[in-house]
């Protein structure tokens, strides 16, 4: 009898409806599970990209000639094969305190993706930058020699290196021009700040940088950061003087503009300070504070404060108004940042160009 009643049982198991997997939990750097093939993941291959609602069925299907998306380390799931992109940035490998490169992520966890992967490599503190493109330096030389090794299983190498001190933009063009040499004929790009004009001493002159690479993603976004005023993460009228300033300097030819899939929040009341003792005692005053706890002979209080929130953020219809802004300006490629931070509806409206 128990024998046959396991047997239904594993009948009833093997007829039942397949479960969705658990969520993947996002993965830092250094976790051991960055190391897994791709085709031993549980990634779907295929992606709905969502009922469209009719307010935007309406809203023009766009052609680039290359639509590039940056995927995280540790969030390759992010990525569906079927996303209307010719290109990926793999962010990101960066260069630690002593100038080494470090966390390359392993190009076949993207062997799925049927265009070209680019590795990203990053660093963005001042002083280590400086320290890297000293010119004749042994870690300079190392660190070259490190970044064309470890782009050889990638179709093309990206530099992101977003504080260059101002005196040191002569030793970051020949350290570009270093990289251009051993690349050959891998796609070499870089990822440059977003300009409506030229600047003096500009470590990101446009116009110098051009010659040494072979595409430019011109990053326009954060026009507004959480720490200043509220607005637009890029505005219709900013976006397009950064694309016309780009036009100028680069040319369609070279440029890739790219476009922010993130929003941001800002409050009216920041709750992080430090006060000097007036300053504690005036808030006492202002919020009517009456008991005073202690502990172990440290006084403090507690009390409630009103937040007005602004959000600003992107969306299907910003996306496209965007992407059609730049199309008509000339622009045949654009770049996201980043997959998996956007509105999915988007996905319907982007075709790459035969």
């Amino acid at each position: 009898m128990i024998l046959i009643l396991c047997f239904f049982l594993a009948l009833s198991s093997c007829a039942s409806a397949p479960q969705p997997p658990d969520p993947v939990p996002e993965q830092s750097p250094d976790d051991p599970a960055r190391d897994i093939p791709a085709d031993e993941e549980d990634v779907p291959e295929i992606f709905v990209y969502g009922e469209i609602p009719d307010d935007a069925k309406n809203l023009p299907v766009l052609l680039f000639d290359e639509i590039w998306g940056y995927v995280m380390a540790g969030r390759e799931q992010a990525l569906k094969t079927n996303y209307p992109l010719s290109d990926v940035g793999y962010f990101g490998a960066e260069i630690d305190v002593y100038g080494k490169l470090t966390d390359v992520p392993r190009r076949s966890r993207l062997r799925s993706f049927p265009g070209r992967v680019h590795l990203v490599v990053v660093c963005n503190s001042m002083a280590l930058t400086h320290f890297v493109l000293e010119p004749g330096s042994p870690v300079r030389k190392q660190l070259v020699a490190d970044l064309l090794e470890a782009s050889r299983a990638y179709d093309g190498l990206q530099i992101d290196f977003e504080n260059i001190p101002a005196r040191d933009g002569a030793n970051f063009l020949s350290f570009l021009q270093d990289l251009r040499e051993g690349l050959g004929n891998r796609l070499f790009t870089i990822a440059l700040k977003a300009r409506t004009r030229t600047l003096q001493d500009d470590a990101y002159d446009y116009g110098k940088i051009k010659p040494l690479v072979d595409r430019i993603l011109v990053m326009a976004y954060d026009e507004h950061w959480s720490r200043g005023e509220p607005g637009p993460i890029a505005s219709m009228g900013w976006s397009r003087q950064v694309a016309d300033y780009a036009l100028k300097t680069v040319g369609p030819e070279k440029l890739i503009m790219g476009l922010p899939f993130y929003g941001r929040t800002w409050g009216d009341t920041d709750p992080f300070s430090a006060y000097v003792y007036s300053g504690i005692e005036r808030i006492k005053s202002e919020n009517a504070i009456t008991e005073i706890n202690r502990e172990n002979g440290v006084p403090n209080f507690s009390y409630n404060v009103s937040v007005k929130m602004w959000a600003y953020y992107e969306d299907v219809f910003s996306l496209n108004i965007r992407s059609s802004l730049y199309l008509d300006m000339g622009i045949r490629s654009i770049g996201f940042w980043r997959i998996g931070q956007e509105d999915p509806l988007i996905w319907n409206f982007l075709q790459i160009a035969n």
